[in-house]
């Protein structure tokens, strides 16, 4: 198949979309597809272009670059990126890819793709996708997978307002979404929600996002004993180590963790360690600064990312009430495949609530005093956590193994394809 990924985030991007927009696209062209994506320079999670941690990579500028990527053909395309993000600025961000990319785009049209994939967010870039598949005939088939809905998301947590611009953007949504042929989501509520919004459920297709369970496994004791990030802070089976890696923005509520772990500062035996980039990083560091029991590191190379999610005892999954179901947090499936239990915040109800209730414990979002409590009920319950995180490696295995979700996709792409060639 020849098929055209066009979406916002790609490679090598080290955590959320472009992680996955990455992986989903080598792993095609390793089964033997012709593979292209438009995109734009790597710029997330620390919203400026460069490298996005502090792995050693090719120096990005922003500007159109074209370069190959493990078997795939990448066509780069400059955007603006604001230092601050807000409900406004990042309208604009969205919407100048959307305009940069719309030439590159459209010049695809020669090659003649079998299936055109644009991912969400980035809504911006729909139309085009759109205009480029109708261009290339009844042959090529449109498809978007949704990792975010991103207006329902901006609106809720406060990001734009305003009800006449819902109502408009709302409009503007379900008609974009009831026009592609095929469209996916990473969480069966998310499906659920593009039945809502006009999707035929014949067209919806569930995929979630994935770990390689190679990669990530459960250390045992020994193994725990010689972890190089529990060597290098002095932790010993003492203490309690609290882990929270990712992108730090708007959706995190890492508020609440601030609370949580002021209240607890009387525990020593409670190590937190806390890995990532994004614009809520500078008031966290600020809030914690002076905490001996509090470490703030950059995110971690993917080389030593079974380490670092071994280094957990405990991992956290703060989120605002606004993101419920509007998105399924990445980072969960990580956390679930070292084996450690996971601490959520997400409303009874949510699909965030029904895995980390099985793999840890949820509590109400916001909520600083019930999720300081289960923090210490775990902590103090060592066989809880070990029963928790043996559930937590089960569902990884069960439901977000990486060869078995993109082996359904290769199958439902080729269906597509078939079904276009009839």
């Amino acid at each position: 198949m020849k098929i055209l990924l066009y979406g916002l985030n790609y490679a090598p991007e080290p955590v959320g979309i472009g992680k996955y927009s990455g992986e989903l696209a080598t792993w095609l062209a390793q089964r033997g597809h012709q593979v292209r994506v438009i995109t734009a320079p790597p710029y997330f999670p620390r919203w400026r272009v460069g490298p996005q941690n502090d792995a050693p990579t090719r120096p990005y500028r922003n500007r159109y670059i074209r370069e190959e990527l493990q078997g795939v053909q990448v066509q780069r395309c400059p955007l603006w990126v604001p230092r601050r993000p807000t409900g406004l600025t990042r309208l604009l961000h969205l919407a100048s890819f959307a305009l940069s990319s719309a030439p590159p785009l459209l010049a695809e049209w020669r090659w003649q793709p079998d299936v055109v994939i644009s991912v969400a967010p980035a809504f911006f870039c729909a139309p085009g996708a759109l205009l480029l598949s109708g261009l290339c005939g009844s042959r090529t088939c449109s498809w978007l997978h949704v990792q975010d809905f991103e207006l329902d998301a901006a609106f809720e947590l406060g990001l734009l307002r305003g009800g006449w611009l819902r109502r408009l953007a709302e409009a503007f949504e379900r008609r974009t979404l009831q026009a592609f042929r095929r469209t996916s989501s990473i969480s069966q509520a998310m499906v659920e929600r593009l039945h809502a919004k006009g999707v035929e459920p014949s067209r919806t297709l569930l995929l979630p996002n994935w770990v390689d369970l190679e990669q990530i496994q459960p250390q045992g004791p020994s193994e725990r004993a010689q972890n190089p990030y529990r060597r290098f802070f002095g932790l010993n089976e003492e203490h309690t180590v609290l882990l929270y890696s990712g992108s730090m923005n708007q959706k995190q509520g890492l508020e609440v963790l601030v609370e949580v772990i002021r209240s607890l500062a009387d525990r020593p035996d409670l190590v937190w360690l806390l890995a990532g980039e994004g614009p809520s990083k500078a008031s966290l560091q600020e809030a914690t600064h002076g905490m001996a029991n509090v470490h703030l590191l950059p995110l971690q190379p993917h080389e030593r990312m079974n380490d670092w999610l071994n280094a957990a005892d405990i991992h956290l999954l703060p989120q605002k009430a606004g993101a419920a179901d509007l998105v399924l947090p990445s980072k969960l499936l990580g956390m679930l495949a070292s084996g450690r239990p996971v601490i959520a915040s997400s409303p009874i109800g949510t699909e965030l609530a029904a895995l980390s209730a099985e793999a840890g414990l949820c509590v109400a979002p916001e909520d600083p005093e019930s999720f300081g409590h289960v923090v210490v009920q775990l902590a103090e319950q060592r066989a809880l956590r070990e029963a928790k995180g043996r559930k937590a490696r089960q569902l990884a295995e069960l439901w977000f193994c990486r060869d078995a979700v993109l082996q359904e996709l290769e199958a439902s792409l080729q269906q597509v394809v078939n079904a276009a060639a009839a």
